[in-house]
């Protein structure tokens, strides 16, 4: 039970909530220290002496991207550990009320210790205990609370699994109280999990949404929070469908890291009902979105028959010539090939020929015993070009296998939510009720707000892009004449020509000195200049941020310390990347450019 000085308290933040931390999918990076996420914000949160939405405001970013974690999810996260007895970072909320199990299996099965569920109130239904094993290669054992087997000494990990208003007493060494439609809070008495768990919620799937969060700090304060309606995707799938030219309805998932999790782990099950036999190879660029390149290894950790293969896609590689050579090599292992690749690259925007691209693709190989290979399948992150067809009759790679997901928090939303979605073309159109069974499974798909936001923001999505690269096209050229001698990685006139019009680019600035030491030095010096003159210039626009897509305004980052964050050192690229929204002060900001320029 909530004791009263701590009611008090949940009740002063409730009335005073700044509206960004219901609004927004990323926050602020200059007043964020990512060693000390979630652990700032809630000591100084503890030491405010008067709660407004002024103070508020003024904490620490609690984490950079809701998908992690996110001020109210701390906040319900602290509220619940205050009244357990429990430090915060021992209580970690999800959306999904399967992931946190997961993440337990995940663990154990790396640690060899076994691990057993006592239900005191009925497990999620979408629990599906055979696939897990089967699949996931996942160990456990399930009980009743009622068992007398429960009292036995059990060498291993006991997780209780409950509603969160239950009144059971039975003990484990990890608590899941399970939210009717906000998802699940788990509590963990073992320190020596808290990352892994953390980092389940970060790569496979999302914390409690903000909505949700303080829906439940609400049933905390012993009030009910105002009910929300249930969405029907019908609207949501066909605006997706014109917009993609798909042969499927979208698997609509909480992110796109949930989206491409279901992806893979479909895949593999389809692999393993259909070439039961034969290992699987999961073909992925070693410096991709550092999500995906995290996330892409931790499956195959877990799975002897999947294999990682680098694919090389810059530093003078071609991937094209690239992706034929290690399918060739796949064929001749008779491997199953799976694929993961943004188009265009992430961060330097290049675009394959996608002509020879869809020719390696689809072209026949032979086993080394001269059987015919099985085909690959191409998973496409099309984040950054959400409106470019790649399927339907013209589209650029409809005659081979291919399935498309996209984060909807960038251009779907506006950054308003995280959701994302999937959807196949007709030749791999066999792959999506895999994909599908999984997302239900993991219980991570995207929930009825997200859905609504989607559905709202999706129509206009293209005139959006339009609009923003419209702006990227002329900032770009703006900073070509400013400074002639920096590197541009933008997509050409041509490509844009031909519907690839991202609003994103980045940037190489010139640099000087006389080893390759003091020249890498002092192009990041530079690059944080130019993004703190930017952003003291025109603090009404210029965010320090990750993000892409979003409805005003522009966002700076160094991806080598956020987007590839998982990447191997080698891999990284310290350059700046900018992104610009349909509204966007262009004057304005070829200004402070120009300021940047007369200080080199």
């Amino acid at each position: 039970m909530i004791n009263s000085e701590l009611k008090s308290l949940l009740g002063s933040i409730v009335e005073n909530l700044p509206s960004d931390w219901t609004r927004l999918t990323t926050h602020r990076l200059d007043i964020y220290n990512e060693s000390l996420a979630k652990v700032e914000f809630i000591a100084e949160l503890e030491q405010l002496k008067e709660i407004s939405k002024e103070t508020l405001e003024s904490l620490p970013t609690a984490y950079d991207y809701i998908r992690l974690g996110h001020p109210l999810s701390s906040v319900l996260e602290w509220a619940i550990a205050k009244t357990n007895h429990l430090t915060p970072e021992s209580v970690v909320a999800f959306s999904s009320q399967t992931m946190p199990l997961l993440a337990l299996f995940r663990r154990n099965l790396f640690l060899k210790k076994k691990t057993r569920l006592i239900s005191v109130d009925p497990l999620p239904e979408c629990l599906n205990q055979s696939v897990l094993k089967e699949v996931y290669n996942y160990q456990f054992e399930v009980l009743d609370s009622s068992d007398p087997k429960v009292k036995a000494p059990f060498e291993g990990s006991t997780v209780v699994v409950k509603n969160f208003n239950s009144s059971s007493t039975v003990e484990g060494d990890f608590t899941l109280n399970l939210y009717d439609r906000f998802g699940s809070i788990i509590e963990v008495n073992d320190p020596e999990y808290i990352k892994e768990i953390q980092h389940v919620r970060r790569r496979e799937s999302i914390a409690m949404t903000p909505q949700d969060s303080l829906k439940a700090i609400y049933l905390l304060l012993g009030s009910e929070a105002e009910e929300e309606k249930i969405c029907d995707p019908t609207a949501l799938n066909q605006t997706i469908k014109e917009i993609t030219l798909s042969a499927t309805d979208a698997a609509l998932g909480s992110c796109g890291l949930s989206v491409q999790y279901a992806t893979m782990m479909g895949l593999i099950h389809h692999a393993k009902v259909n070439h039961p036999e034969k290992n699987i190879s999961f073909i992925v660029p070693p410096n991709c979105y550092g999500g995906t390149n995290d996330q892409a290894r931790r499956v195959a950790a877990c799975l002897e028959s999947v294999e990682i293969i680098d694919l090389p896609v810059d530093s003078g590689k071609n991937m094209v010539d690239e992706l034929d050579r290690i399918l060739k090599d796949c064929a001749q292992e008779d491997s199953v090939p799976y694929i993961i690749a943004e188009i265009p690259t992430n961060p330097r925007v290049e675009i394959p020929d996608l002509i020879k691209l869809q020719e390696v693709l689809k072209s026949s190989r032979k086993t080394k015993n001269s059987q015919e290979a099985v085909a690959p399948v191409f998973i496409l992150d099309q984040t950054f070009c959400p409106n470019v067809k790649f399927f339907g009759p013209n589209g650029y790679l409809n005659e081979s296998k291919v399935i498309s997901y996209v984060s909807g928090s960038k251009f779907p939303s506006g950054g308003l939510c995280t959701a994302g979605y999937a959807v196949a073309n007709e030749l791999a159109k066999e792959y999506m009720p895999f994909v599908s069974d999984h997302l239900s499974l993991c219980d991570n798909q995207a929930t009825d707000q997200q859905i609504q936001i989607l559905t709202r923001e999706m129509p206009s999505m293209n005139e959006r892009i339009a609009a923003a690269y419209r702006n990227t096209r002329a900032f770009v050229d703006h900073i070509e004449k400013a400074l002639p001698n920096a590197k541009i990685n933008f997509v050409s006139q041509e490509l844009a020509d031909a519907t690839f019009t991202p609003s994103v680019f980045s940037l190489d600035l010139p640099t000087k000195g006389d080893s390759a030491k003091e020249k890498e030095d002092y192009k990041r010096e530079l690059n944080h200049r130019l993004i703190r003159m930017m952003i003291k210039g025109i603090p009404s626009e210029s965010k320090h941020c990750v993000s892409y897509g979003q409805l005003k305004g522009c966002y700076w980052t160094v991806p080598a310390t956020s987007t590839q964050g998982t990447t191997k050192e080698s891999d990284k690229d310290y350059i700046v990347r900018v992104s610009v929204a349909a509204d966007f002060n262009l004057q304005k900001h070829c200004e402070i450019f120009d300021q940047f320029v007369a200080t080199l």
